[in-house]
């Protein structure tokens, strides 16, 4: 039986919960609200869907409510991620984590669109370099440096939470990444993430969460509307296309 840090994203709610307002009127929040939280299951758990279904709203909350700590603590770069933006919606409010009373105090929350802000962080400090091998992060591509965040701040027993992070992997980068996350799973560490990538979604034993306007169901990968559109472009890329340019109206 694998570990289970986190147990559960118990709901919570405060004052100023308005059902007909973002983020609580997204299907998934509603259907979370409803069952009065959201169970984490061990090993690595994706949560796939459309633009706007909330998969980021759910990931940046239960991110900024896990109480990781890291096992570092002579850095002065935080060790579990970029720091929360003004952007994110209100539903960390009104969530608490139900944790093992044995949980592991490792994570990260790597999310794409706040990773060069990150890595800037780094390489702006000197005592950060023999521990990234005296190279400049950004002197390295995005998908590297990528990598190598997740390598050097992914090797501690704990939860991450990761948002879109095939933002900036190529395919190669991407089968990379599947077994730094299995590499995790088998040494006890939960996985919670955000995706639109069938590569990623394949993964072997993950749970997976299909978001739409249904609001959360769990699914088999072949299931998942990102695979049969992902298959059914790959197998006739021509057909796909002109019918998109058949209905979509010509620019004047």
């Amino acid at each position: 039986m694998l570990p289970r840090h986190l147990e559960r994203f118990v709901w919570a709610p405060r004052d100023g919960v308005d059902p007909l307002l973002w983020p609580f009127a997204i299907p998934a929040v509603r259907q979370l609200i409803s069952e009065g939280g959201f169970e984490v299951a061990p090993g690595v758990t994706i949560l796939v869907g459309e633009n706007g279904s909330g998969k980021s709203t759910l990931i940046e909350a239960f991110a900024a409510v896990y109480p990781r700590r890291g096992a570092e603590s002579s850095s002065r770069i935080p060790v579990t991620g970029p720091a929360g933006m003004q952007e994110d919606s209100p539903l960390r409010w009104h969530l608490r984590a139900k944790t093992h009373r044995l949980a592991a105090p490792g994570g990260f929350f790597l999310r794409a669109e706040a990773m060069h802000g990150y890595l800037s962080q780094i390489d702006a400090d000197p005592a950060e370099g023999r521990a990234w091998g005296d190279q400049q992060l950004h002197e390295r591509s995005h998908g590297e440096s990528f990598l190598e965040v997740l390598r050097h701040r992914f090797a501690d027993r704990g939860v991450y939470f990761l948002d879109e992070p095939e933002s900036a992997l190529s395919f190669q980068s991407s089968l990379a990444l599947l077994v730094i996350l299995d590499s995790l799973r088998q040494e006890g560490s939960q996985v919670v993430m955000a995706t639109h990538s069938p590569v990623l979604a394949a993964l072997p034993g993950a749970t997976l969460i299909e978001v739409g306007p249904w609001g959360m169901r769990q699914a088999r990968w072949e299931e998942l509307d990102l695979v049969q559109s992902w298959q059914g472009f790959l197998a006739s890329p021509q057909r796909w296309l002109r019918h998109l340019m058949e209905i979509t109206p010509s620019s004047p």
